[in-house]
C-alpha cells in the first residue's frame, strides 16, 4: 500500500509536467515559428519478479512510480503561409536565423521581420536580423554590382541595416557593338544603340550604311557615317566617317571607323569580325541590333530577399545588385538548445556553439533556402495534442485515483486491527 502511495504520488507530478509542456504546445498553436515539446517518462524504480522462466528474452520487472524524463524539442518543419511582406521569411530546410539586442545572441525559425525606423530589419520585439553587409554602399550610392555576398565567420555577423534611399550612379557607355546583314544591294542601311554619356543622360549613336562610290574587287566596300544625336533628334553631339570593307563572301575585313564622341565621352565602335557582327552576304537581309554597356542613373524600388538569403537591392533602371545576405545557423545537437521564449534559444553546452556549413571547397553555405513572403507555421498539430493532453489528463486522474484507494484500503486495514 505504501507503494501505491508513491506510484500515485509520482504519477501525479510527472503527468502534471505533461499537462503543461502539452497545454503550452496548444496555446502556441498560432506562434510563427514555434516547435513543439514532446514529454518522455521513466520509471522512478523498478521490482524484479521471480519467474519460474529459464534463460528468458527478457527481464520480468515492474515499475514503481514514474518520473518526466526529458523534454524533447519536435524538430519537424510547420507549414508555410502565404504573406504580402517581402522581409517575411522562412527556412525552408535545417536551420536557425540569428537575432541579437547587442548583448545576447539568440537563434529563432520565427521569420516575422520588418524595417525598423532606421531601417534595419528586427524583429516584433525589436532584436536585429543578424547577416553580411555586401560593402557596396556609401553615402546612399552603390558603388558596385555584387552579384553574390559571402558569409563571414560566425562571430564576423552584423545586424543587416539598409538606407531608405539609394541611388545607382550613371555609367557611361565605352563601347557599342553592332550586328547585322547589309545585303549586297546598293541600298542605304541604318543600325542604332542607345548609349549613355558622362552626365547620365542616354543618347542615340546611328550608324548609317551606303556602299561607296569606287570598289575594289573580289569584295565591296561601304561608306558608313556615325551619328551621336539626342533622343529626340534635336541636338547633334558628334559625326564621324568611315569606311568598311567587306571579303568576296560578305564577311567584314576592315573598318576605320573606330570610336567617336558620346557628349564628353568616348565611346569605341565595335562592328565585329568575318560573319561575327556586321556583314555583306546574299542572305536574308537584318535590320540589326546592338548591344551597349552603360546605364543611367536609378533609384532604388526595394529590397527583396531570393531563395539563396541575398538581401537584393533594385532599381528603377532595372538595375540589381546584391547588397547583404541572411545569415542561417546550425547546431551539432538542436535538442541541447535552452529556449528562452516561445520562439527563441540560446546555445549551451549540450548544443554546442552555433556554426555554418560549408561545401568540399571550404565555401561557407546555407544549408537551406530562404523563402520570402513567406513564414513558417507553429508545427504543432492540433489533433496530436489534444489527443496527448486527454491521454495525460486521465493517466493524472488515474494516480489521483491510486492514491485514493491505497488511503481507503489502510483506513480498513486499521478498522480491522482494532
Amino acid at each position: 500500500m505504501t507503494q501505491a502511495f508513491y506510484s500515485g504520488l509520482s504519477g501525479i507530478r510527472s503527468h502534471q509536467t505533461a499537462i503543461d509542456i502539452s497545454s503550452n504546445n496548444i496555446a502556441n498553436i498560432s506562434t510563427i515559428g514555434y516547435r513543439g515539446y514532446n514529454t518522455e517518462f521513466a520509471s522512478l524504480f523498478e521490482k524484479s519478479l521471480n519467474t519460474t522462466a529459464q534463460m528468458g528474452p527478457t527481464t520480468d520487472s515492474i515499475g514503481m512510480g514514474s518520473r518526466v524524463n526529458a523534454s524533447t524539442m519536435d524538430r519537424s518543419e510547420g507549414s508555410l503561409r502565404l504573406t504580402d511582406r517581402s522581409t517575411d521569411l522562412a527556412i525552408y530546410g535545417n536551420g536557425w536565423f540569428g537575432v541579437s539586442n547587442g548583448i545576447n545572441d539568440l537563434y529563432t525559425r520565427a521569420g516575422n521581420f520588418t524595417f525598423d525606423q532606421n531601417n534595419s530589419l528586427v524583429t516584433d520585439d525589436g532584436m536585429y536580423l543578424m547577416g553580411t553587409m555586401g560593402n557596396n554602399i556609401q553615402g546612399g550610392v552603390l558603388t558596385g554590382i555584387v552579384p553574390e555576398v559571402e558569409l563571414g565567420a560566425t562571430g564576423a555577423q552584423v545586424p543587416l541595416q539598409f538606407p531608405k534611399e539609394l541611388s545607382f550612379p550613371p555609367q557611361a557607355t565605352t563601347k557599342a557593338s553592332f550586328f547585322a546583314n547589309l545585303g549586297i544591294e546598293n541600298e542605304p542601311r541604318t543600325v542604332s544603340a542607345a548609349v549613355v554619356d558622362a552626365n547620365g543622360v542616354k543618347n542615340n549613336l546611328k550608324l548609317s550604311f551606303t556602299q561607296s562610290e569606287t570598289q575594289t574587287l573580289p569584295g565591296v566596300q561601304w561608306d558608313v557615317v556615325a551619328t551621336v544625336e539626342s533622343l529626340n533628334g534635336e541636338e547633334t553631339y558628334a559625326t564621324q566617317e568611315g569606311t568598311v570593307s567587306f571579303g568576296a563572301d560578305g564577311a567584314l575585313e576592315s573598318t576605320s571607323l573606330t570610336t567617336i564622341d558620346n557628349n564628353g565621352s568616348e565611346v569605341v565602335i565595335d562592328l565585329g569580325d568575318g560573319f561575327d557582327g556586321i556583314r555583306a552576304t546574299n542572305a536574308e537581309i537584318s535590320t540589326g541590333y546592338s548591344v551597349a554597356d552603360g546605364t543611367i542613373a536609378g533609384d532604388l524600388i526595394g529590397y527583396d530577399i531570393n531563395r539563396n538569403a541575398e538581401v537584393v537591392a533594385t532599381f528603377t533602371n532595372g538595375k540589381q545588385s546584391s547588397v547583404g545576405k541572411v545569415a542561417i545557423y546550425h547546431f551539432q545537437n538542436e535538442q541541447g538548445l535552452e529556449r528562452v521564449d516561445s520562439t527563441k534559444y540560446r546555445p549551451s553546452s549540450n548544443s554546442g556553439e552555433a556554426i555554418f556549413y560549408q561545401d568540399e571547397n571550404g565555401k561557407t553555405i546555407l544549408g537551406a533556402e530562404v523563402l520570402n513572403f513567406q513564414l513558417e507555421n507553429s508545427n504543432v498539430r492540433i489533433d496530436t495534442a489534444l489527443t496527448e493532453l486527454i491521454i495525460y489528463q486521465r493517466a493524472f486522474d488515474a494516480s489521483s485515483k491510486l492514491i485514493t484507494t491505497a488511503d481507503e484500503m489502510i483506513q480498513k486495514a486499521i478498522n480491522m486491527s482494532k
